[in-house]
């Protein structure tokens, strides 16, 4: 196992237009409708789409049994048609996965998967485990479905935020992270996350600023910004006291992290977005990335570009 700070990791090929893309619901049940929608859009952007018609079994609020769903996901890596993995949508489950998934069949079968939100924490125990880095980007049943101008699946880092950002400065390290709540709750885990070296990326929805600052402060006092050498924010979508108040987010991160010695950015467009309209980045876990950070704006560059 290769820890995040350490670069030297297998970087997955991205799709080409003709390629098969393998479909899987490793959490929450899937609506018939929007999965349909959403491979329709990818058919039209050239790809083939494969999914096992068991993707839309419901258990209780899963989609599936736990065995079923781990078995599909590991399907999806063995089986040698399929050149990338998109998840059809995050809600709750992919936890239940993690005791019985076999990585050895990723590790001989290294391809994309590319999700967010429930779906970190594969992303996360994946790269961790395997060495091979994972895709926080566009999900099929919620991006793919919503919105009309969705680019090419793409393996680079590249992406940009505009507006009031935390704190200047630029870092170099290993890309890491996804949503937070699914980071904090790795904490005390076999699963907990590993921080050091990295460039650490935290997205959220529909979660008030105190909720925010405490899971920051979970994971200060879990050691795990020590070694952190920036910190970049998704948009935060609905992150809002309810009836308003008269302070920003970036206010809450900035007081909550003051001792952070590395820069923080703010708006970088992945994961969980405020408007599915424009599509979000893909952000590679387990890549080598420098986070520029100015007062208006912040940019996120993958180890393969300039930061221009």
């Amino acid at each position: 196992m290769r820890k995040p700070g350490q670069a030297a990791r297998t970087v997955p090929e991205a799709p080409k237009a003709g390629d098969t893309i393998g479909v899987v619901a490793p959490g929450s049940a899937v609506s018939k409708y929007a999965l349909e929608k959403g491979c329709e859009r990818l058919r039209a952007l050239g790809y083939r789409v494969f999914f096992f018609e068991s993707i839309l079994e419901k258990d209780v609020y899963f989609a599936g049994t736990h065995p079923r769903r781990a078995w599909e996901l590991e399907q999806m890596f063995a089986k040698p048609f399929v050149k990338a993995i998109l998840c059809a949508r995050g809600g709750y489950g992919c936890n239940h996965l993690l005791p019985s998934l076999n990585l050895d069949v990723i590790r001989q079968n290294p391809k994309m998967i590319v999700g967010y939100s429930d779906v970190t924490t594969l992303l996360t125990w994946i790269a961790d485990q395997t060495d091979m880095v994972t895709f926080h980007g566009p999900m099929v049943a919620k991006d793919y479905a919503e919105c009309e101008s969705m680019p090419p699946i793409s393996a680079e880092v590249r992406a940009a935020a505009t507006g009031p950002q935390v704190k200047t400065g630029d870092a170099e390290g290993v890309l890491y992270g996804g949503c937070l709540s699914m980071i904090a709750a790795s904490l005390g885990t076999p699963y907990e996350v590993e921080t050091e070296g990295t460039v650490l990326f935290l997205e959220d929805v529909n979660t008030k600023p105190f909720q925010i600052d405490r899971m920051l402060m979970q994971l200060k006092y879990a050691g795990k910004l020590k070694g952190v050498r920036g910190i970049v924010f998704g948009e935060m979508a609905d992150c809002v006291q309810p009836g308003g108040h008269d302070y920003t987010l970036q206010e809450v991160i900035g007081r909550t992290l003051a001792d952070f010695a590395g820069p923080i950015g703010f708006g970088v467009r992945s994961g969980h977005l405020a408007s599915y309209a424009k599509p979000g980045v893909t952000l590679g876990i387990g890549k080598q990335v420098r986070l520029v950070v100015e007062p208006d704006g912040c940019r996120l560059v993958g180890e393969t570009y300039g930061v221009g």
